[in-house]
């Protein structure tokens, strides 16, 4: 059996079809549907089970079996980038992520995880080799403990634990994530209500719409997560980016140039930013090509045609 926590959501709802698609349907997917509308990113899935986050951790705590276990997709965790509640971020980013590694260890179970490239904070380096890392945010941190929580066991692993830093992940299946989906999906709705995309000027020594991401379409953080589960080379943290940061006008363009209409108006930096906003991100994937993965990246010309085009049939 294969586990997959945060299997309604974005990235693992993505991967759950992705398994579907490898002629694997023995799968228990736990998430919290309280928000019921990310039903519809499994509906067509097939899948063994389905359980309750919090019944979830229930069952660990009293080490449930579930059958043979041969890996869990740890993708569930509270993405929440302005959530400054700490307590909440770090008992579901943080402690059940601990609990989870724990029965993984004691079953002998690959564990691959969800990290995040906001552990960088506004580091000018992004390398998976850095240390002195200081997150902008809650959320950032709570991801770096558990990185490191894992770093300071791994000469006592009984089986193969995968962190993966995703960069910004954008694509289908994350219109739910309402004001958290990527700027992607806000553009697209902007030049449909108003024809305009809304975008920052300067600030940080960047132009106009000049600030940078690495952009990283689903898909690929989907192969990325087959490759730490199937790869006996996969081992330790990984970043999940292209290798190169795009800017928010290139974005822009892309999104414009799939409604065929719209134009890019600059609004001013919010000032309350200033101290907590990445102007860059450049995931280095040296030691991911080092380790083995050899897949091509999806271009944001190509990935964001792809992200739209599927939320028109989505709704048609």
């Amino acid at each position: 059996m294969l586990i997959v926590t945060g299997g309604a959501g974005f990235i693992g709802s993505n991967l759950v079809h992705a398994l579907n698609r490898l002629g694997r349907d023995d799968i228990l997917v736990v998430d919290d549907l309280t928000d019921g509308h990310k039903f519809r990113n499994i509906a067509t899935a097939r899948i063994a089970d389905y359980l309750d986050r919090d019944d979830f951790r229930d069952r660990i705590a009293r080490g449930a079996q579930f059958g043979p276990v041969e890996a869990v997709f740890h993708q569930g965790a509270c993405t929440d980038t302005t959530e400054w509640d700490g307590r909440y971020m770090l008992d579901t980013n943080f402690e059940v992520s601990k609990e989870l590694f724990l029965w993984c260890q004691r079953r002998a179970a690959t564990l691959v995880y969800a990290s995040s490239g906001a552990v960088y904070g506004g580091s000018s380096e992004f390398s998976e080799a850095v240390e002195s890392l200081e997150p902008l945010n809650v959320y950032g941190w709570s991801k770096l403990l558990f990185d490191r929580w894992v770093a300071a066991r791994r000469r006592d692993l009984t089986a193969r634990v995968v962190g993966l830093r995703y960069f910004n992940v954008y694509g289908p299946g994350e219109a739910h994530k309402n004001r958290m989906a990527s700027v992607v999906h806000h553009f697209s709705r902007q030049i449909e209500t108003d024809g305009v995309v809304r975008v920052f000027s300067g600030s940080h020594g960047f132009g106009d719409g000049e600030h940078r991401r690495d952009f990283v379409f689903v898909g690929d953080a989907v192969k990325v997560n087959l490759w730490a589960w199937e790869s006996d080379r996969a081992n330790g943290v990984y970043n999940v980016g292209t290798g190169a940061g795009r800017s928010f006008n290139d974005i822009a363009r892309a999104v414009i140039g799939f409604h065929g209409r719209g134009e890019i108006e600059y609004i001013p930096f919010p000032a309350d930013l200033t101290r907590a906003y990445q102007p860059v991100t450049q995931a280095d994937i040296g030691r991911l090509r080092g380790d083995g993965y050899a897949e091509d990246f999806v271009p944001i010309e190509q990935g964001v045609p792809e992200t739209l085009g599927s939320n028109v049939r989505e709704t048609a």
